[in-house]
């Protein structure tokens, strides 16, 4: 597959934590914990379980960060 998006971080599926819709997905990515929520209906259609190899495609237009 052929994608535009430049912020493509390949992975390794560590933990799928499934709710009622939605899905906590934890990659280790080059030593790093990232964590994605999908739908489990996405889960399923992927094929998604620990030991699975992902390539995370970021796309965000903002990033928030905030302190007390």
């Amino acid at each position: 597959m052929r994608i535009s998006a430049r912020n493509q971080l390949k992975g390794t599926v560590r933990r799928v934590t499934r709710g009622e819709a939605i899905a906590n997905v934890e990659l280790e990515v080059a030593g790093e914990r990232l964590v994605a929520s999908i739908t489990v209906e996405a889960v399923e259609d992927l094929g998604l379980s620990e030991g699975s190899e992902v390539t995370a495609v970021i796309k965000a237009s903002d990033v928030m960060l905030a302190t007390d």
